[in-house]
């Protein structure tokens, strides 16, 4: 994240085009935010298009705009995001779903720096900041032919990959703490503390939603709360993620079998006989290992 700083700064300091990639969920666009609110162009408009969520028939009128009559039920003249943008910053997410036959005319838009309007003839001339995002790799979708590959270059720029929660290791805490912080206040509720256990609990999963997933968890934890400290019983996760988030953690195979037998025997309250038969085990193997499990504190 040190990294990731470092070029949020130079981003911030000239007008190069801004690549940013990483899982969904990893604040894509919290990137693009921070950096057009830090450059010359934050009195200017930010306007984010995620490409993924308009469907591939209005996306070329969504970006570049139309004219009156231009199609069935162009009503009136509409202008695109593009020029929405101008002087400002446009942030194209998802755009590694864009469709190939719009690769070539977005291409062109970036080269010319420049749109016509669906059905119009006049040119505009555009000053826009292009940041661009998405969870594919890109280099990977050019090669495939699912990507241009000129238009990957052109968009390129500054390259900035966002990791993802589960390799930041206490990151998750502060950011935990920092959505708790906001959800308290929004909610004017008193300021609440994360037990130890529940950080705990925190730093073992893997958080496939990234700090997206992680926000509601924090906040649905603040709800059930009873007093102002999140428990480890407050927070819950989703039961197959749970058994992801178990592989993991990092512990020996001796240690992974403690834990499945701890787990079978808290299914079936207790009975050795039922857990010696689901885990076709001896009973007297298992009693060996709840012996051995005492004695490691497991």
């Amino acid at each position: 994240m040190k990294r990731v700083f470092s070029l949020l700064e130079k981003a911030c300091s000239t007008n190069i085009s801004v690549s940013i990639s990483g899982e969904t969920g990893t604040g894509k666009e919290l990137v693009a935010k921070a950096i057009h609110y830090n450059s010359k162009r934050k009195n200017k408009p930010f306007v984010a298009v995620n490409i993924a969520a308009i469907p591939r028939d209005l996306i070329e009128s969504e970006l570049f705009g139309h004219e009156k009559g231009a199609f069935t039920g162009a009503i009136t003249r509409r202008i695109g995001k593009f020029e929405e943008a101008e002087g400002g910053t446009i942030f194209l997410d998802e755009i590694g779903e864009m469709d190939l036959n719009l690769q070539a005319k977005l291409l062109r838009v970036l080269q010319e720096r420049e749109v016509v309007r669906i059905g119009g003839n006049q040119v505009i001339k555009l000053d826009v900041r292009i940041i661009a995002a998405t969870h594919k790799d890109l280099a990977e979708e050019s090669k495939a032919a699912r990507f241009r590959e000129d238009l990957y270059y052109r968009l390129l720029g500054l390259p900035i990959h966002l990791p993802p929660l589960r390799e930041r290791g206490n990151d998750v805490i502060v950011v935990a703490k920092h959505f708790l912080d906001n959800f308290t206040k929004e909610n004017q509720m008193p300021k609440f503390k994360i037990s130890a256990e529940a950080q705990e609990k925190l730093l073992q999963y893997p958080f496939h939603g990234n700090i997206r997933e992680l926000k509601s968890i924090i906040e649905l934890a603040a709800v059930m709360a009873e007093d102002q400290e999140l428990k480890s019983t407050d927070i819950s996760f989703n039961n197959t993620t749970r058994i992801e988030s178990f592989l993991y953690q990092e512990m020996t195979m001796q240690e992974f079998m403690y834990r499945i037998i701890r787990h079978f025997l808290n299914k079936y309250n207790n009975n050795v006989l039922e857990v010696a038969n689901r885990l076709d085990i001896g009973k007297s193997s298992l009693y060996r290992y709840l012996k051995e499990m005492e004695a490691a504190g497991i």
